[in-house]
């Protein structure tokens, strides 16, 4: 029988990556409350910045524009999850399931972009302090920035250039929420050969970045030997808020990694705990550690405790 005849009409999908799951309401919960969580934080980071004219600086530009991206990414996927696991609807449309997969892709891609681009920023203002203003002025960041988002979108167009014209043999996905694998498997076609695109595209996003970072901070490291112990204290407590971000968002990458070069093959289940909290924990992180360890930001929100406080 010919892919054709055997292919079918697929107008949603069954989303199956839950259905082996022991306690899913306690699951779902624990997915909802994260994700209220991480959604309130990054939109009070981006209030604190929008509101006041004083934060707006490229660093904080950068802080706001990975608000917007932690939002777009854990909201790309955690509202299926919680639609399956708290109120049972588990199907979802086609048009949606394609919509879901380019934007979960394009938070994965922007997340690494937009880290890259922060350790830019550090770099820039640790190395050259009196010239950073003139490098990276407001306006230089806003067209950096849409730069690294439109690349992002090309990366992403590959995706749906690959699935759409593909035959479809089954209307059930196998994880839980539709990314670009769930959906390749439910075509007709052998998808290692996509697989192998797919992962020479993420490991060249990946590597790179993560390369660029270690070299931003090699460069970093190497210009505070020749500071003054004051200068060392002020760009650790810098860098540290940055170097977090960056151990939560490449930390679950590297453990499947290492786990595969050991030869530890991990269960579906393994692998969907490590990309949902792959997409939970920077989310969630990325705003309290800049919310806590940014000067201005914390100051703000301490003005704002206080006035509440007056009030009661």
């Amino acid at each position: 029988m010919s892919l054709q005849n055997a292919s079918i009409n697929v107008t949603h999908f069954i989303i199956g990556g839950f259905d082996t799951l022991n306690r899913p309401i306690a699951v779902g919960v624990f997915i909802l409350i994260i994700y209220l969580l991480a959604v309130l934080a990054n939109m009070a980071n981006i209030m604190f910045i929008v509101s006041d004219k004083s934060l707006h600086k490229p660093m904080y530009l950068l802080i706001c524009n990975l608000a917007v991206v932690d939002i777009m990414y854990t909201s790309s996927c955690n509202p299926t999850m919680i639609g399956v696991l708290l109120a049972g609807v588990n199907t979802i449309s086609y048009v949606e399931c394609l919509i879901q997969m380019c934007v979960f892709h394009l938070g994965t891609v922007m997340e690494s972009f937009v880290l890259a681009f922060m350790a830019l920023d550090r770099f820039i203002a640790i190395i050259y302090p009196f010239q950073y203003h003139s490098y990276l002025t407001n306006t230089h960041v806003l067209v950096l920035t849409f730069i690294l988002w439109f690349v992002a979108w090309c990366f992403m167009c590959y995706m749906p250039a690959i699935v759409i014209p593909l035959p479809h043999c089954s209307s059930r996905l196998r994880y839980t929420f539709c990314d670009f694998p769930a959906v390749l498997r439910t075509t007709c076609v052998n998808p290692d050969k996509y697989f192998n695109e797919g992962a020479i595209i993420a490991f060249f996003i990946f590597f790179f970045t993560f390369v660029f970072i270690c070299l931003s901070y090699c460069g970093i490291l190497l210009f505070v030997k020749l500071s003054s112990n004051n200068e060392k204290k002020k760009m650790g407590s810098t860098l540290v808020s940055h170097l977090i971000c960056v151990i939560v968002h490449y930390g679950p990458a590297f453990v499947q990694i290492i786990f595969t070069r050991l030869g530890v093959v991990l269960t579906l289940e393994e692998r969907q705990g490590l990309l949902i909290g792959a997409v939970l924990g920077p989310c969630l992180v990325n705003p309290f550690v800049y919310c806590f360890r940014t000067k201005e930001i914390k100051q703000k929100l301490f003005k704002i405790f206080k006035k509440l406080n007056t009030y009661d």
